[in-house]
């Protein structure tokens, strides 16, 4: 009899511990990190922005407001120190939505996109010491929307994207020599992935990584690292390496943290809210807590001093967004902040 009440009460004990688990894994336990919401964007909501990081100011341009005309040309700046917006100089191109950009040698740039008539290529130059914008030299492919932008060690390079096709090219930006130089654009060779629009990137220890992303209403599960010092470009574990894994996506945010990268929210038949974690020390991933802000897509992402990542802005069908939120992977859990 003893030992029955003994087996017993281990298998309650089990028991308990799997519920208990269980209900941990549902609402985020301490190890999958907390989302906090900061000030909230000062402009107009929307989705499909460009951002560049300068000196740990995030700046966000253009974007789509769902409404006629809607296409923007304003520039914010988020200032992480003291969580507020400050305007700044309007881009001087057309309104636009789902352009692409970088930062490059302290300056921002921002080029391609869709007005909502055309398909765009042409580029500009932010100088946040004069407050500023210039033209420089077209991009060197099609005119399209949807293309990635990333800077990686002392380069910077636009590629994929949609044209009236899905496309795989990738050019890397020279800048002039003088501030009235357009700069030149070259041809980087390489890249092996697939074709895709609407892909996420995210630079970690001066690698890019490059993956999501649709085409021909696939969703792309090719994943690559791109060293920008040899110039190659090197094919990880498919984002389905796992069964477990659920991480293929278009229209997604990237960003890093600490080493880490960050896939957020998207779109897979529908609207996602989950995030996952990318670490490249063993070319696994990881599932976090999900974004806590209303699930989205075609939101955007930064970070600052690589060790703050945000996600602000997006849609959801007709609903277009205004909020800010802060990931924190290394933190508790808490559904009360």
């Amino acid at each position: 009899m003893i030992k029955f009440k003994k087996r017993h009460a281990t298998i309650i004990c089990i028991l308990i511990s799997i519920a208990f688990t269980s209900c941990n894994s549902d609402d985020g336990d301490s190890t999958n990190g907390n989302w906090i919401n900061r000030s909230a964007f000062d402009g107009p909501a929307r989705s499909s922005t460009v951002s560049f990081v300068i000196d740990n100011l995030a700046y966000i341009a253009t974007g789509y407001t769902g409404e006629d005309n809607g296409y923007l040309n304003d520039l914010w700046v988020y200032n992480p120190n003291g969580d507020f917006w400050e305007q700044k100089a309007n881009f001087i191109g057309i309104g636009r939505s789902s352009a692409s950009g970088f930062e490059l040698n302290g300056k921002g740039y921002l080029g391609l996109g869709y007005d909502g008539t055309n398909r765009l290529k042409d580029f500009y130059q932010y100088d946040p010491s004069t407050n500023t914008w210039s033209q420089k030299a077209d991009y060197a492919g099609t005119a399209r929307y949807g293309a990635i932008g990333f800077q990686v060690g002392d380069k910077a390079y636009i590629g994929t994207g949609y044209d009236g096709n899905y496309q795989k090219d990738i050019y890397q930006y020279i800048p002039g020599a003088t501030d009235t130089d357009p700069g030149t654009w070259v041809t980087n060779n390489g890249y092996g992935g697939n074709k895709r629009r609407d892909a996420a990137v995210f630079i970690i220890n001066n690698k890019a990584y490059l993956g999501t992303g649709s085409n021909n209403g696939l969703y792309e599960t090719d994943f690559w690292e791109f060293d920008p010092t040899t110039e190659v470009w090197t094919r990880k574990r498919n984002l389905d390496y796992e069964d477990s894994y659920n991480i293929a996506r278009s229209n997604a945010s990237g960003f890093a943290i600490n080493g880490y990268g960050y896939i957020a929210c998207g779109v897979n038949t529908g609207a996602i809210s989950s995030v996952w974690e990318y670490n490249p020390n063993n070319d696994t991933w990881d599932e976090k807590t999900s974004y806590e802000g209303t699930v989205r897509y075609d939101a955007t992402a930064f970070s600052i001093q690589n060790s703050r990542g945000y996600v602000v802005l997006g849609r959801t069908g007709s609903s277009f967004f205004d909020d800010l939120w802060e990931f924190m992977p290394f933190e508790e859990y808490d559904d009360e902040d």
